[in-house]
């Protein structure tokens, strides 16, 4: 996707313009960096790797949905998302849970990014261990994103409260991880059959990935 010039302008634009959007008008500048940080770390990475390490259609885009999600949490702060509240009214909540969503997708978008770097440079083949260490991946990088929140607070005080989001919820992080665990479970559970497709399509026609394909002969 990223290596062919109009499908990495189209993805390019879209975050850009996300980014732009973002940031204007957001509630905190400073919120808004430290949810966005992920974007701006990722993004680069993926266009310097796009000829040595191109990912699946499903996996860029996906990552693309991910950073909406980021970028809006960023410009409202989660706790104030105007969606989160639509479903607070709407499912008689006690608090805005669009956080629970950024969550969600905090398990379903790098359950995906996981499956593809195991299958592609580990022996590991579709199947029971594979659902397994994608899960403990994506329960890993959960857990280093509460550890990072509870840094944040340490640092800022109740300055971390806009970051943080816990609207006084006392398992906030138990609850957290929940969600990107049910995320790395519902993404592997829905769109493992797609991923594969696309990853045998890939595979076939390059040359680089030859190694792939004699794990996949053996």
């Amino acid at each position: 996707m990223l290596t062919h010039p109009l499908s990495r302008l189209v993805w390019l634009a879209l975050i850009g313009t996300g980014l732009l959007w973002s940031f204007l008008g957001a509630y905190d500048p400073t919120i808004w960096l430290m949810e966005v940080f992920p974007i701006l770390v990722v993004v680069p990475l993926l266009l310097a790797t796009r000829r040595r390490f191109p990912l699946t259609p499903l996996v860029y885009s996906l990552i693309a949905i991910h950073a909406w999600v980021l970028m809006v949490g960023g410009h409202y702060t989660y706790a104030r998302v105007p969606l989160g509240f639509w479903l607070q009214d709407a499912f008689d909540l006690g608090r805005n849970h669009y956080d629970r969503i950024g969550h969600l997708a905090q398990g379903f978008i790098p359950a995906m990014v996981a499956r593809e770097i195991l299958l592609r440079r580990t022996p590991l083949r579709p199947g029971g261990w594979l659902f397994f260490l994608v899960m403990c991946v994506c329960l890993a990088i959960s857990a280093c994103y509460e550890l990072i929140e509870w840094g944040a607070a340490v640092a800022l005080g109740q300055g971390a409260d806009e970051f943080l989001a816990t609207q006084g919820d006392p398992f906030d992080t138990q609850s957290d991880m929940l969600m990107a665990l049910i995320g790395s479970v519902a993404a592997q559970a829905l769109l493992s059959g797609l991923h594969d497709r696309q990853l045998r399509n890939k595979l076939s026609g390059q040359p680089h990935a030859a190694h792939d394909q004699e794990r996949d002969a053996r």
